[in-house]
C-alpha cells in the first residue's frame, strides 16, 4: 500500500542535490563536465530508495521518469541543431562578420543597452530566446569580447533581451502555454503582462545604461582594430552573409517549426561557407586538390565535431573555435540526468508532499502570489524544466486562485514572470545548461545580471502586495449593488 512521504523525508533528496552541487563548484572548475550530472544520479537514486520504501513498484517509476525525459527531448533535438548551426555560421563568416560590422555600429558605452534592445526585438519577432541567443547572441558576445565588456555581463543583457520576447511574445510556446494553464486567453494574458513587464525592462535598461556609461573602454580601439583586422585577414567578410540569419529569421516568423527551420539554417550556413569561404574549406580539411571533397568534409566536421581557426589575433582564435554538435553533448547529459531526477522525485509524490504547505499557508493576494513564484522556482530547480514549472503550480493554484475570486491572467502572469524567467538561472535546467553552453558563460557568472530575470519575479510580488493592477472576479451581485 502506498504512504505519503513526511515533509522532512521529501526534502531529503534535494538537501542532498543541494549539498553535493555546493561542493561541486568548490572542486571543479567546469561542473557541467559531469559532477553535476552524477549528482543528480545520486539524488535520484536516494529518491527512489524513499519511494520504494513508500510502496511505489519500479514499472510506475520508470514509466514516470521515461514519460518525464520524453517531454524534455524537443529541447535536446533543438540544443543539438543549435550546435550543428553554430559551426557552420562560424566557418561561413556570418558571426565573424557580424562581429566585423557590429564593433563599428555599436557604441562601446551602449553596447549593453543596445544588447538588450537588439536581443528583445529579435526574440519578439521569433517567440524563441533559444533561437535569438544561439544566433544573435553570439554575435553580440564576440563583439563585447572585442571591445572589452565582461562577458558575464553581455550574457545578462543577451539574456535579459531574448527572455523579454520569450514572456511577451505571441509565438512563444511559454507564453501560450502560461494561459491555458491559468484558464484565461493570449492576448489577455500579454497585456495584462505588460503592467509588470514594462517597469521591469525599464528598470534593465536603466542599469545597463550605468554600467556601459561607468566603465572604462581606454585602450580598447587597439584591440578592436586587431580584432578586426584579424577577422577580414582570415574571412571573406561581406554584407551578403547577413542573408543567411535574415533568411532564419523570415523563416521562423513564418511559423516554420523550430527542428526545421534551425536545420535550414544550418544548411545555408554551409552553402554559404563554400560560396563565401573556400580558403577556410580548404584549411580545415586539409584536402587542395579536390574542393567537393574538401567542402563535403569541413561543412560536415563543422557541424558535428572541433573546428579552430588560426589568425593573427590570439584573442580572436578563442572567438573562432566551435564544438558543433559535440560539444553540447555535456549538457544533453545534464538535462537527461536532471529529469532522471525530476521523473523520480514526481513518481513518487514527494514534490507534491512538499508544495502543499505552500498552498495552505496562502492567504492574502500577496502571499499567494508570493507562494506560486516560489513553487515555480521550486519547480524550475528540482524538475530543471520551465515547461514543469508552468505546467504544475498551473494545476496546483488555479482553482486557489478561482476561490479567492481573482481572475485567471493574474495567475498566468505570474507564472511567467516566475516560472519562465527564472528557469535560466539555474544551471542544471534546461534553460540554463543550454544557454550557458550557447553563451559560452556559466550560469552562476551571468546569473547575477540577467536582470530582467531577476526583477520580474519580485515585481510581480510587490505589485501583488501593493495591490497594484489586481484583477479580481466580480460577481453579479456585486454588479448589481454597484
Amino acid at each position: 500500500m502506498k504512504r505519503e512521504a513526511s515533509l522532512l523525508v521529501a526534502l531529503f533528496p534535494i538537501l542532498i542535490l543541494i549539498g553535493m552541487l555546493t561542493l561541486n563548484v568548490l572542486l571543479f572548475e567546469d561542473t557541467l563536465s559531469g559532477s553535476n550530472q552524477i549528482a543528480l544520479l545520486v539524488a535520484a537514486s536516494i529518491a527512489g530508495v524513499i519511494i520504494f520504501r513508500l510502496g511505489y513498484k519500479w514499472d510506475n517509476i520508470r514509466d514516470n521518469i521515461v514519460s518525464t525525459i520524453s517531454s524534455a527531448m524537443p529541447s535536446i533535438l533543438i540544443l543539438l541543431l543549435i550546435g550543428s548551426l553554430a559551426g557552420t555560421w562560424m566557418i561561413s563568416g556570418v558571426v565573424p562578420a557580424m562581429i566585423y560590422y557590429g564593433i563599428d555600429l555599436i557604441s562601446p558605452k551602449l553596447f549593453l543597452f543596445t544588447a538588450v534592445i537588439v536581443s528583445a526585438i529579435v526574440s519578439v519577432a521569433t517567440g524563441s530566446s533559444w533561437s535569438t541567443i544561439a544566433t544573435i547572441g553570439v554575435a553580440l558576445i564576440g563583439i563585447g569580447n572585442a571591445i572589452g565588456i565582461n562577458e558575464a555581463v553581455v550574457a545578462g543583457a543577451i539574456i535579459s533581451g531574448a527572455y523579454f520576447g520569450d514572456k511577451m511574445s505571441p509565438l512563444s510556446d511559454t507564453t501560450n502555454l502560461a494561459p491555458a494553464m491559468a484558464g484565461t486567453d493570449l492576448f489577455t494574458h500579454i497585456r495584462y503582462m505588460t503592467f509588470t513587464t514594462i517597469p521591469s525592462m525599464t528598470i534593465t535598461l536603466i542599469a545597463f545604461l550605468i554600467i556601459g556609461f561607468s566603465s572604462d573602454f581606454s585602450g580598447a580601439n587597439i584591440n578592436v582594430e586587431n580584432v578586426k583586422s584579424a577577422i577580414d585577414g582570415t574571412f571573406n567578410t561581406s554584407p551578403l552573409l547577413f542573408l543567411v540569419p535574415v533568411l532564419l529569421l523570415t523563416i521562423i516568423i513564418l511559423k516554420v517549426p523550430p527542428l526545421p527551420a534551425l536545420f535550414i539554417g544550418t544548411l545555408l550556413g554551409g552553402l554559404f561557407a563554400v560560396i563565401f569561404q573556400p580558403e577556410i574549406i580548404i584549411q580545415i580539411s586539409g584536402i587542395s586538390d579536390n574542393f567537393a571533397k574538401a567542402s563535403y568534409f569541413s561543412v560536415m566536421k563543422s557541424m558535428f565535431g572541433d573546428v579552430s581557426l588560426t589568425t593573427t589575433e590570439a584573442a580572436v582564435n578563442d572567438l573562432l573555435s566551435t564544438s558543433g554538435m559535440r560539444g553540447m553533448l555535456d549538457t544533453v547529459w545534464l538535462i537527461l540526468t536532471a529529469m532522471v531526477f525530476g521523473g523520480m522525485m514526481e513518481a513518487g509524490g514527494l514534490l507534491k508532499r512538499i508544495t502543499q504547505p505552500i498552498i495552505k499557508y496562502a492567504k492574502s493576494t500577496g502571499s499567494l502570489v508570493a507562494s506560486t513564484v516560489v513553487t515555480c522556482v521550486f519547480f524550475n530547480t528540482t524538475a530543471s524544466d520551465q515547461y514543469i514549472a508552468l505546467v504544475v503550480p498551473g494545476r496546483m493554484f488555479r482553482k486557489t486562485y478561482q476561490d479567492k475570486g481573482l481572475k485567471p491572467e493574474l495567475l498566468s502572469r505570474t507564472l511567467e514572470d516566475s516560472g519562465t524567467m527564472t528557469s535560466v538561472l539555474i544551471p542544471w535546467n534546461t534553460c540554463g545548461a543550454t544557454q550557458s553552453r550557447i553563451l559560452g558563460v556559466d550560469t552562476w557568472a551571468y546569473a547575477p545580471y540577467a536582470f530582467f530575470n531577476i526583477i520580474s519575479p519580485l515585481m510581480t510580488i510587490l505589485f501583488a502586495y501593493l495591490n497594484i493592477k489586481i484583477r479580481r472576479i466580480v460577481s453579479k451581485t456585486d454588479k448589481l449593488n454597484d
